[in-house]
């Protein structure tokens, strides 16, 4: 049996130890954090802003309820979530500091301060106590993760009992011809798009080849199966360039 030190996962289409990927994908995150925002909206044409409401519409956040933003970065999800909730706590987790300074710069962030917390923290070995959130949320941060079953895991530990969660991610599109122009446009575009505004082409480089190396939807889906969920369901947004998965801790 191979050491756990031997253990290997793909950092886009590269071969990296697993001890390594985090750190590599903390130096993505460093390197675009004061453009992330800029660059999500120049990479999808702003639809991103849309999947973003797709989730809370599904999602529905009540009144008091506690949310656990998992890669939560500049804060997007959780600003959305206590909009819509009302009243309730928002905790925003991150593995990279600087996009949590990001976050915390936003006009957003000052108007809600009351009802937000922003750690640094890792997806996979999350620092809170068992049933401490009602909802769990992971926006385009999952297939970035070393072990995405380990932190679905530990999605499943921190929910109380009838929590929810919510998985937004690129995802693949049911028609060849289709997937096809989206790689082009994706592997031609986007890094170039990268250097251009955020001075960073290999990072964007990294992230299109994340997307193609995740999981397709169905797969996913018996991802979170195996993690306990259950009802868990996906939409498919935009033809399946992203999609929603949920799942329910009963």
């Amino acid at each position: 049996m191979a050491d756990s030190d031997d253990k290997t996962t793909h950092f886009g289409f590269e071969t990296v130890p697993e001890a390594e990927k985090a750190g590599r994908v903390r130096g993505v995150f460093n390197s675009v954090a004061s453009k992330y925002d800029v660059m999500n909206d120049a990479m999808s044409l702003g639809i991103h802003r849309l999947w973003k409401e797709a989730m809370m519409d599904w999602l529905v956040p009540r009144p008091g309820q506690r949310l656990l933003d998992v890669a939560g970065g500049t804060g997007d999800i959780s600003f959305r979530f206590l909009k819509r909730a009302g009243h309730g706590h928002a905790t925003v987790l991150d593995l990279t500091e600087p996009m949590l300074v990001e976050g915390r710069k936003r006009a957003e962030a000052a108007q809600m301060q009351d009802s937000l917390d922003w750690v640094v923290g890792d997806a996979m070995a999350l620092p809170f106590p068992d049933r401490s959130f009602d909802v769990y949320t992971i926006s385009f941060g999952i297939r970035n993760v070393t072990r995405p079953q380990d932190a679905l895991a530990e999605a499943f530990r921190v929910l109380r009992p009838g929590g929810r969660l919510m998985v937004l991610e690129f995802s693949q599109l049911p028609n060849e011809g289709l997937q096809k122009l989206y790689d082009l446009y994706s592997f031609n575009v986007i890094p170039r798009m990268g250097k251009a505004i955020a001075g960073d082409a290999e990072s964007y480089q990294y992230l299109v080849e994340s997307i193609r190396r995740f999981p397709d939807q169905e797969n996913f889906l018996s991802m979170i199966r195996a993690a306990g969920f259950e009802q868990a369901k996906y939409r498919n947004l935009s033809m399946g360039i992203a999609a929603l998965h949920s799942g329910w801790k009963l």
